[in-house]
C-alpha cells in the first residue's frame, strides 16, 4: 500500500468540497482487490511456477472423449457389463459409443484424440492425470470442492489462497481474476475470499463485450480529473487511517484502501491490459475469437503483466453438461476449446512464459460412459482426466488410470485434494503449511487431507 503524509486540515476541508470522482472510482474499487505483498513469510519451496491459469470446462468433459481411450466403450456400446453398475446422479442405461479416434503424438507417444488437432502439437508438455476423482456428483457442491476444496461454500478458493500467499507482481493490477461471459450464474462465491481478507477474492470480467470500458465498468471519470481523483483518494485514505487508528486497527477497513488505490491505478493498467485491440490480426485469429479464444488472450496478457492466478470458465452455466446429443456436442466445443488452449499454449511458449506459468484444464467431474437418455451422458465424478502444462508440470506423462470402460479411477488416483497440493507445491509452497486462523482453528485449502502428487512434478 501506498504511503503518504497526512493531509493538513485546510486540504481536508477543502477536498470535502470537491465533488464527484470519489464515488465512480468507489465502484471501481468494489470491482478490483488490491496488490499485496502475500502471506508473512512467503513460499516455503523454490516456486516452480509463478502464476495459474485454469481453463475451468463447467459442466464437465469425457476424458475417453479426449485423452483417456476407452476402446471397450465402443465395442460393448448398448450394453451394461458390471464394471459401469455404479451409482450416479441420474438414472443411466448401456454403454454409449465414442466415436473419437486416438493417435499417439510427440516424442512421448502421447494417446490423443482426434478432437485436439492443436493441443497435440503440445503433447510432450501436456500432464494429463487421467484418474482425479472427487467427492459428489452433484454441479454445486463438485464446482465448490474443485474451487475451494469443500463441498459447502464457506472457504476460501484456490486463487484466495494462491494471492494470500503469494500476492501478486503488478500493482495495478489484481491479482486474482475471472474471466466469464455474461453475468455468472451460480458462480461468485467460486471466488470468493471467505475469511481471507477481502483483497485477496476473485475480481470477475464479463468479457462479452470487449471495449475495455465496458468489461471494466467505471474505468474512466468522465467528471474528474486524474489529479482531482488523486487528491479526493489521499483525503478518504487519510480520514479512513484516522477512524481506524482510533478504533485499534481494522483490517476490512485496510483492505478497502488498499483496493480504492488499486482501483485508481487500474484506470490507466486496465485500458492496456484488456484491450485486445492492440494484438495484431494473426494473434486473434490463431485463438479465434469466441468467448473462450478471447478469454484465453486476454489470460495470456494479464500473465505478461504479472497477474498470480486468471480462471476461465468455458460458458456462463455448464456447456458442457451434455445431458443429451453428447457427441455432436462435444465436436462443437472441442473444436473452440482445442483451438484456443492450444494458441494459449503456443503464445506463452513463444513468449518464454510456459516454464513459469502452470495451465490447468478440467471441470467439476467427468461424464458417465453409460447413456442418458440414449444419446447424453450423465455427471461422473468417480473417475475423469484434468491435464497441467508447463509451471514445473511433468510434459508428455499420464498418471492414473480408469476402469475399461473410464467411469471410475483405480490407479494412482489423485483426489481434488491431491490437485490442489500439487498446484500448491508447484507454486512454492506446502499445503500443510499455508494456513489461516479463523474461529479459534487453523484452516488451509487441502483441510485434513491430500498428498503432493510428486510423480508429475519434474526431476
Amino acid at each position: 500500500m501506498l504511503t503518504r503524509p497526512a493531509l493538513e486540515p485546510s486540504r481536508r476541508d477543502a477536498l470535502l468540497r470537491l465533488g464527484g470522482g470519489v464515488g465512480a472510482l468507489g465502484l471501481a474499487a468494489l470491482l478490483a482487490p488490491t496488490a499485496t505483498a502475500g502471506a508473512p513469510g512467503g513460499p516455503h519451496l523454490k516456486p516452480r511456477a509463478k502464476r495459474v491459469i485454469h481453463l475451468f470446462m463447467n459442466g464437465g468433459a469425457f476424458g475417453p472423449d479426449f485423452l483417456d481411450p476407452k476402446p471397450a466403450i465402443t465395442k460393448f456400446a448398448g450394453q451394461r457389463p458390471k464394471e459401469v453398475d455404479l451409482r450416479t446422479e441420474r438414472p443411466t442405461g448401456g454403454l454409449l459409443n465414442v466415436p473419437f479416434k486416438f493417435k499417439q503424438y510427440g516424442q512421448s507417444g502421447l494417446e490423443m484424440s482426434e478432437l485436439l488437432p492443436h493441443l497435440s502439437r503440445h503433447a510432450d508438455e501436456l500432464c494429463v492425470l487421467r484418474a482425479v476423482h472427487g467427492d459428489n456428483p452433484n454441479h454445486g457442491p463438485a464446482l465448490f470442492q474443485m474451487n475451494s476444496g469443500v463441498l459447502t461454500p464457506n472457504r476460501p478458493s484456490l486463487g484466495a489462497w494462491l494471492t494470500y500467499g503469494l500476492g501478486t507482481e503488478n500493482a495495478d493490477l489484481p491479482g486474482f481474476v475471472v474471466l466469464c461471459p455474461g453475468r455468472p450464474v451460480r458462480f461468485a462465491e467460486l471466488w470468493a475470499s471467505s475469511f481471507l481478507p477481502s483483497e485477496f477474492q476473485g475480481t470477475y470480467i464479463n468479457h462479452s463485450n470487449l471495449d475495455p470500458r465496458v468489461m471494466v465498468p467505471h474505468l474512466h471519470n468522465p467528471t474528474t480529473t486524474a489529479a482531482a481523483q488523486r487528491k479526493q483518494l489521499d483525503l478518504l485514505g487519510e480520514l479512513n487511517r484516522d477512524h481506524a487508528t482510533a478504533r485499534g486497527g481494522d483490517p476490512a477497513l485496510e483492505a478497502r484502501i488498499q483496493t480504492m488505490e488499486t482501483a485508481f491505478r487500474m484506470q490507466t493498467a486496465a485500458s492496456d491490459a484488456f484491450d485486445l485491440s492492440r494484438e495484431s490480426v494473426r494473434v486473434r485469429d490463431m485463438y479465434g475469437r469466441t468467448h473462450f479464444g478471447n478469454a484465453c488472450l486476454l489470460a495470456r496478457r494479464l500473465a505478461e503483466r504479472g497477474v498470480r492466478v486468471t480462471q476461465i470458465y468455458y460458458g456462463n452455466g455448464q456447456p458442457w453438461d451434455t445431458h443429451g446429443n453428447h457427441n455432436n456436442a462435444t465436436r462443437t466445443l472441442a473444436a473452440d476449446m482445442d483451438r484456443a488452449a492450444g494458441a494459449l499454449l503456443t503464445d506463452l511458449k513463444a513468449r518464454g512464459l510456459l516454464d513459469d506459468t502452470l495451465v490447468m484444464w478440467g471441470g467439476e467431474f467427468g461424464r458417465t460412459p453409460t447413456t442418458e437418455g440414449g444419446d447424453g451422458r450423465d455427471h461422473n465424478h468417480h473417475g475423469f482426466t484434468m491435464w497441467l502444462a508447463g509451471g514445473g508440470a511433468k510434459g508428455g506423462t499420464t498418471y492414473g488410470a480408469t476402469d475399461d470402460f473410464g467411469f471410475k479411477a483405480v490407479q494412482d488416483k489423485v483426489h481434488v485434494h491431491d490437485l490442489h497440493a500439487t498446484v500448491l507445491h508447484l507454486m512454492g509452497f506446502d499445503h500443510e503449511k499455508l494456513t489461516y486462523r479463523h474461529a479459534g482453528r487453523d484452516f488451509r485449502l487441502t483441510d485434513v487431507s491430500g498428498r503432493v502428487v510428486k510423480e508429475v512434478v519434474k526431476g
